[in-house]
């Protein structure tokens, strides 16, 4: 289907999934909750599922639009570009919170901690480990997925294709990374606001690297289908300011956390 209307706006259908993505966020924290009172998954697990649908089926209906029914055009594209711009902003005075709480904590240390920092008790990672080794993968996988836009930009498919599986196995790698350090880990998000501050900062950046790799999973599957071309990727663009993103916060959590902090 052609794009039949005579203006550059992008008037959104009618559609189901904000809806069934709020219903499955609502389901996902109740389920949480549930967890951690009474140690059963069964909500938690159905949040999920909701979430995974709505996004599947959304992101195949925002793949149509874009790819196929020609709604986004240089004037809905730009819309698009300040929305990611505005959503990485929010994003970064989201992690700020953490970085606030944690040189709030670590500068004057209460004395419920001993006034010292790290807090008695606490035995930190060696940042010379398993974070110098995540430090060199995240940096490596920031210059992979630039390979990748420089590619595309070149109407270099093959090399476009071989960057981004690079950079999505660089991602997957960092993520059993740090799964493994956490089960290592001799203390817990329990254990005083070290504890806290830790497991929050990380555990957020975390999830945000598994949500930067699906987003370039999507964008190496769109490739493989020919959705983007040298001067229509805007999808792609935005896959890659988000990784960059990741590897810039990871920058500040190990500099500071990991290094600094130890």
């Amino acid at each position: 289907m052609m794009n039949n209307q005579n203006h550059p706006f992008h008037l959104v259908d009618y559609s189901p999934w904000p809806l069934t993505g709020a219903i499955g966020v609502m389901t996902l924290v109740t389920g949480m909750v549930k967890w951690f009172h009474n140690f059963n998954m069964n909500l938690l697990i159905l949040g999920y599922l909701i979430i995974l649908l709505t996004m599947y089926q959304w992101w195949r209906d925002i793949c149509r639009e874009s790819t196929f029914q020609g709604k986004h055009t240089i004037l809905v594209s730009k819309g698009l570009r300040w929305g990611m711009i505005l959503f990485i902003i929010s994003e970064i005075f989201f992690f700020i919170s953490f970085f606030w709480a944690f040189f709030h904590s670590s500068l004057s240390p209460n004395i419920e901690i001993g006034m010292i920092w790290p807090p008695m008790n606490i035995i930190p990672f060696n940042p010379f480990q398993i974070p110098l080794l995540n430090t060199i993968i995240l940096i490596t996988s920031g210059i992979t997925v630039t390979w990748s836009h420089h590619a595309l930009m070149e109407n270099n498919f093959t090399q476009m294709a071989q960057s981004l599986f690079i950079t999505i196995i660089l991602g997957i790698y960092f993520t059993i990374l740090q799964t493994y350090e956490y089960i290592e880990a001799p203390f817990t998000i329990a254990d005083s606001i070290y504890g806290s501050t830790f497991f929050m900062a990380t555990g957020f950046h975390g999830l945000h690297v598994i949500v930067g790799t699906i987003f370039l999973f999507i964008c190496f599957i769109r490739h493989l289908n020919n959705h983007f071309s040298n001067s229509h990727h805007f999808g792609f663009e935005a896959a890659a300011w988000y990784w960059h993103f990741v590897d810039v916060v990871w920058l500040f959590l190990y500099i500071s956390i990991y290094w600094w902090g130890n």
